[in-house]
């Protein structure tokens, strides 16, 4: 393989106005939207820019969730998002600093200085506002500006709730702060890195599904998320260990998907809590100590949901009571920034739209077959027929390792070209490197006038495909190139003692394989006998 070639795979991005109006409609910066514009008379705010307990009342009502009891903590979301992305702007209070100051200061008049002071910013319940929070100008790019805009303030929305979502649970630290009086992190169990990272890894692993899936818009249960990160890849059976571990990722991830829901970065079903009580009181049944942890799915066949085993094979709704989650069109664009921006080099579909085809040959092969098609229609689409034809045929010569790759991506592209492309085909036709594909091409089509190939022409275009399917080769496809190797070899009577005369620099590492893969013994052995002889031609 090429040491350019990407690292991840390509992703197919929707255009950046439907992105941006989805951004806009996602519950939570449809919220900090709202508020933003709610804050135009100017609003009080303490350190930060935290809403007081009356302003957060009216933010809670304003939006119409005054009857929730999560309303409040909605609405603070919701204002600390328009904080952090600046659509709303924080003006310091003159008259609070004055009054810090005037606190500090010793005397009489000192503290007469501070008593006038705070009357200037004190509010209903004695507190004095550290500044006004009012519209910023990130609101108004949301109507005046670019597509491009809009998402970047999204994305600036993500960084905030990506730390939150890596963030301990409150409760975990108000109840410790309660016991002891301090602040101790291990205590709680949370490393600050070690959540981020995990979390990064989660996405990662989801990006890689929606690039890679045929359909992109699929749910992954939890608890196959969650082993993805746990279970070795040389385990062929989860030990209890890991399955414990496997539910503490699982409800770890439950709470993280919950918080990254609202922003519109997952699609998320979360655990159902009927489950956990459940399996909570199967725990006390049997003698354990109860808590919220969930046994994943087993890895056996015929596992239960609960990880007993069972005859009845799993159904969906068993399967989505573990949870379900894949990434949005959002999420896919967010990750997809994440990653760039450190420094990875993650494609989108349309990248190779502006480049040459020797680009385009060289970055199709790794790509998998839908998105390789995608790549090459919008590839074609900028050109003219005939030019890109050419340009493809050029681009595709070459007797080093990887031109077998690049030749079969020529051909593939060029089975998408408009008929216009004809006379480029017809001008290699008595060319060895490309006129059995030109034939393929021209057949392909019933045209007329196709000169029929030399037996030479033949068994080197069979020799370079099937080098170039060797080099695509993986566990998948190994029983179809398996298929491939016998289908030539019964094609023709003596073709192993016809192939290793082909002067083709793969020829012995064809010949080669092809007797590794062979099902048949004897033909294998003469694939591995005629592999012998290509190699010691080529050696003199």
């Amino acid at each position: 393989m090429s040491a350019d070639r990407p690292t991840l795979p390509p992703v197919r991005l929707r255009p950046e106005a439907e992105l941006a109006r989805d951004a806009l409609s996602t519950p939570l910066m449809a919220r900090a939207v709202r508020l933003a514009r709610w804050a135009e008379p100017g609003v009080p705010v303490g350190v930060g820019g935290e809403l007081f307990q009356d302003s957060l009342a009216a933010a809670t009502d304003h939006l119409g969730l005054a009857g929730d009891e999560d309303g409040p903590a909605h609405a603070a979301e919701a204002w600390q998002l328009a904080v952090d992305t600046g659509l709303v702007e924080i003006e310091e209070n003159e008259a609070a600093a004055e009054t810090e100051g005037a606190e500090e200061a010793e005397g009489a008049a000192g503290a007469a200085g501070a008593e006038e002071a705070a009357g200037a910013g004190e509010l209903s319940d004695g507190a004095v506002a550290d500044g006004t929070a009012t519209p910023g100008e990130e609101l108004g790019l949301l109507t005046s500006g670019s597509p491009q805009d809009v998402l970047d303030i999204w994305l600036a929305g993500v960084e905030t709730v990506f730390a939150d979502a890596a963030a301990p649970d409150l409760a975990d630290i108000a109840e410790q702060i309660a016991e002891g009086g301090e602040l101790d992190l291990d205590a709680i169990d949370w490393n600050p890195e070690e959540e981020a990272e995990l979390l990064e890894g989660i996405l990662g692993n989801l990006y890689l599904l929606s690039a890679l899936a045929d359909d992109p818009g699929r749910d992954v249960p939890l608890p196959a998320l969650a082993a993805s990160v746990v279970v070795p890849d040389d385990m062929d059976e989860p030990t209890d260990d890991v399955l414990e571990e496997v539910s503490e990722v699982m409800m770890r991830l439950d709470d993280q998907f919950r918080v990254l829901a609202p922003i519109g970065l997952v699609a998320y079903r979360p655990v159902d809590e009927a489950l956990i009580e459940e399996l909570d009181e199967q725990d006390e049944d049997r003698g354990a100590e109860p808590g919220r942890t969930v046994r994943p799915v087993g890895a056996s066949a015929g596992s239960r949901p609960d990880g007993t085993s069972g005859t009845e094979p799993l159904t969906d709704e068993d399967v989505s009571r573990y949870g379900l989650v894949r990434l949005t069109p959002l999420g896919v664009y967010a990750v997809r920034a994440r990653l760039l921006d450190a420094g990875a080099h993650a494609p989108a579909v349309g990248d190779l739209s502006d480049k040459g085809a020797d680009v385009l040959l060289d970055e199709l092969p790794d790509y998998p077959e839908g998105i390789a098609r995608a790549e090459s229609e919008l590839w074609l689409a900028a050109r003219q027929p005939l030019d890109a034809a050419r340009d493809l045929l050029a681009a595709a010569r070459g007797d080093d390792a990887y031109a077998p790759g690049r030749r079969l991506a020529a051909q593939q592209t060029l089975s998408l070209a408009a008929p216009e492309a004809e006379a480029a085909l017809r001008e290699v036709l008595d060319d060895r490197e490309l006129g059995g594909l030109a034939r393929v091409w021209l057949a392909e089509r019933a045209l007329p006038g196709i000169p029929e190939p030399s037996q030479d022409m033949i068994f080197w275009l069979t020799v370079d495909t099937v080098a170039a399917q060797l080099d695509r080769a993986d566990e998948d496809t190994e029983a179809e190139l398996r298929d491939l190797v016998r289908g030539l070899s019964d094609q023709h009577s003596g073709f192993f003692d016809a192939v290793w005369r082909v002067d083709h620099p793969a020829t012995a590492d064809v010949l080669e394989a092809m007797g590794r893969l062979h099902p048949d013994k004897k033909s294998a052995k003469e694939a591995r006998k005629a592999a012998f002889k290509a190699r010691s031609r080529q050696s003199h």
